[in-house]
């Protein structure tokens, strides 16, 4: 070479932070008339929603309101008042220039057949087909209709074939027992007290806040444990009680899973959709990168750097003596394995393993009548 040359590159090795979708739920629904409509909101604990929505009371308003008191602190969501089918203005919110991804859509109009709930989860996969959004949607049921003379065996009897028969692990449905069960539970799925991985059912959390009136049917008969056990049995996912504990609380989101699934509550889709949504952005990195080969030095290195994610999501603290358990236990040798299948095409196997969490406990007392006796 004739003469000397300096080039200085800057490499990216993808170590920045990743935009956090969590806890950033979409809802759609039927609004004021004239109030925003078709447009896509943003919302924060601050928004004067009847400047946005309309004064008047609407579907749509009375699930943000709930959704609101329920998340708590730095509750942040987006809304649409629709005019149209929800599916519509979902593809109207995620072709949107500022790449809107939520974490889940909220339909606040309830369904009222199994066909429509097949519909939710044939949009869930094509969010994610279409624009690699993991999204989860949250259906809703009508409450009891006294207009129609209902009991609570009449229905129950109408709302559970609704869903009987249908598989869809990314699909949950409410029933609307208080008016606005589904605002409630969607916003306490966002507390920031606690992390995606807690169930709603936990009751340390605290109380629901601002759940509707208990419903009577039509014979003037309250909502009991009984009926929400058996609409809890049936996947809906249903607020609870405990004899003898002031509060009313949550039971689990049931998500439309098959027996047997990993997927029948949402938290264990929640851990995984946070691994996934931040993989993915690791992997196209790594598009024709040939640091990424077959070579055990390559290979031990990217199973560091895919690993990322599981190590984030496993740091748990200890606060005077008292462990807070992060969102999964801390990655293991063997958690993430690469596996050529030709020269240009590469697998990636990744396994996250979530904590136990306590939903049925039983304590058991006993005596012990032998002390005092030795000697």
């Amino acid at each position: 070479m004739a003469i000397g040359q300096v080039t200085v590159s800057n490499v990216n090795r993808m170590q920045g932070g990743f935009t956090e979708v969590e806890r950033q739920f979409l809802y759609i629904g039927a609004g004021a008339a004239g109030a925003s409509e078709d447009a896509l909101l943003a919302l924060n604990g601050d928004s004067d929603l009847d400047a946005l929505l309309g004064e008047t009371t609407s579907e749509l308003k009375t699930q943000l309101e709930a959704a609101r008191s329920n998340a708590g602190q730095n509750w942040q969501a987006y809304a649409i008042n629709t005019t149209g089918t929800w599916t519509d203005a979902l593809d109207m919110a995620l072709e949107q220039p500022n790449n809107l991804e939520p974490e889940a859509v909220v339909v606040t109009t309830p369904v009222v057949d199994s066909s429509e709930v097949n519909a939710a989860y044939t949009a869930a996969m094509d969010s994610l087909a279409r624009y690699a959004r993991f999204l989860t949607i949250h259906l809703c049921v009508s409450g009891i209709d006294l207009a129609m003379e209902e009991t609570w065996a009449q229905y129950t009897a109408r709302i559970k074939p609704i869903i009987n028969g249908v598989a869809g692990n990314r699909v949950s449905v409410t029933p609307q027992l208080h008016g606005n069960n589904l605002g409630v539970v969607t916003g306490r799925l966002c507390n920031r007290s606690v992390s995606i991985a807690d169930s709603p059912m936990r009751v340390r959390t605290g109380p629901l806040v601002g759940l509707g009136e208990k419903p009577v049917d039509i014979d003037g008969n309250p909502l009991t444990m009984a009926h929400l056990t058996d609409l809890a049995q049936s996947r809906f996912s249903v607020p609870q009680t405990y004899a003898g504990y002031n509060g009313t609380y949550w039971a689990d989101h049931m998500m439309l899973d098959n027996d047997g699934g990993d997927f029948q509550v949402y938290e264990n889709l929640r851990i995984l959709d946070y691994c996934a949504r931040r993989v993915r952005k690791l992997a196209i990195a790594k598009i024709a990168d040939r640091a990424l080969n077959s070579t055990p030095k390559s290979i031990a290195f990217h199973q560091t750097y895919f690993a990322r994610p599981l190590r984030e999501a496993s740091r748990g603290v200890v606060i005077g003596g008292e462990p807070f358990p992060a969102m999964i236990r801390a990655p293991e040798e063997g958690d993430v394995v690469i596996n050529w299948v030709s020269r240009t095409e590469v697998e990636i196997y990744i396994q996250a393993a979530p904590f136990e969490c306590p939903k049925k406990i039983g304590v058991y007392l006993m005596l012990d009548l032998t002390r005092g006796l030795e000697g």
